[in-house]
């Protein structure tokens, strides 16, 4: 017997399952099994010499067949993967931040660890993380931080930024939210970062409407997320602490709030090094090179070294000789480049660790 497939869109595929059998299936996954429940209400019909209704064939097939087709699980779950733009980073990543520099060892200590050595947590009752905040003035590396992470873990990474889910207007921001939020509780090892998050999460205090129910979805979604059993992580980053609301800040949502802001001498030098590797150098004196980045970011240190190689580059080109780096070209370069950090930002740092860190 010739099955004759219906032909319709796969969202109409999957709005057809839904009603009838209740169950949510994505689009695009409903493409695939809409012409395997055809074919499985005709083998059930054959097997039991009566006609199958199509709503028995679909439950069975979906709740019989399909959870144990780890293929057509493993679809779906590339097909979400891709469609939010997910990727597995190099675990080099982590090696490119020093050491002393005090977030990382926060986070290896309270994210990682507990994440890589599971059952030893679980042994002592140690809560597994799922909601990290990062906080500190723009440039300071708190989505190299996020990144790292996902590389150190090899999981997926997924970067949401507010101008993804402000991009079809304020009204559409919760509706964006809640889909984010039901993909994600799909997904396992996968680390979900959210930059500029105080677009979303920001004080309801003289908030107008549209934006307290934004931030009101978000105060929703979060206990629900935390309470999926799986293996994935949602990171949020914010240059504007002090912005977001009071509900957020609060123990209960968010595992750990961890500040990262200017780095220390010897986190500094690790970041020089690793770009400076990548030039072509002479002899470069580094103890008269560091204390002239003070107030520098790796943002503004990766900058710096655009200006330098770009330098170098043209110097070749218009002299026709070979060119080197050297200690004088850097800090030429240096007296070229405003840092992203002042005292003042430092100060306001200091005040908001002592404020809201938690871990």
């Amino acid at each position: 017997m010739q099955v004759q497939y219906d032909i319709s869109s796969t969202k109409e595929q999957a709005l057809r399952i839904f009603e009838i059998c209740g169950h949510k299936i994505d689009p695009e996954l409903a493409s695939d099994i809409w012409p395997k429940i055809l074919q499985h209400k005709w083998v059930l019909s054959e097997k039991i010499a009566r006609d199958v209704g199509i709503k028995v064939a679909c439950i069975d097939f979906i709740e019989n067949v399909l959870s144990t087709d780890c293929h057509l699980h493993d679809i779906q779950k590339n097909k979400m993967l891709n469609r939010m733009g997910a990727q597995i980073l190099d675990e080099s990543v982590w090696e490119t931040i020093s050491e002393s520099q005090p977030p990382k060892q926060i986070v290896n200590k309270r994210i990682v660890l507990p994440l890589t050595q599971e059952r030893l947590a679980k042994k002592h009752g140690v809560a597994l993380p799922r909601t990290i905040i990062f906080f500190g003035p723009p440039g300071t590396g708190k989505t190299h931080f996020a990144r790292a992470i996902a590389a150190r873990l090899q999981w997926w990474f997924i970067e949401v930024s507010s101008s993804d889910l402000t991009s079809e207007g304020a009204d559409r921001i919760g509706s964006k939210l809640k889909d984010l939020f039901e993909v994600a509780r799909n997904l396992d090892e996968v680390v979900i970062f959210i930059d500029e998050f105080e677009e979303i999460a920001e004080s309801r205090d003289n908030a107008s409407r549209t934006e307290k129910s934004i931030t009101n979805e978000f105060l929703k979604q979060v206990p629900m997320f935390r309470r999926e059993k799986r293996k994935n992580l949602l990171i949020c980053a914010t240059n504007y602490i002090r912005q977001l609301d009071t509900a957020i800040v609060r123990p209960g949502r968010f595992d750990c709030i961890i500040p990262v802001g200017d780095l220390d001498p010897k986190s500094r030098a690790l970041i020089f090094r690793h770009y400076l590797s990548n030039t072509n150098h002479g002899d470069v004196d580094m103890d008269s090179i560091i204390p002239k980045l003070f107030l520098f970011t790796p943002a503004d240190l990766e900058y710096l070294f655009c200006k330098i190689s770009h330098f170098a580059f043209e110097k070749e080109y218009s002299e026709s000789r070979e060119f080197k780096i050297t200690t004088d070209t850097i800090i030429k370069m240096i007296e070229k480049c405003q840092p992203t950090l002042t005292r003042q930002n430092i100060s306001e740092l200091e005040e908001d660790n002592a404020h809201y860190t938690r871990y």
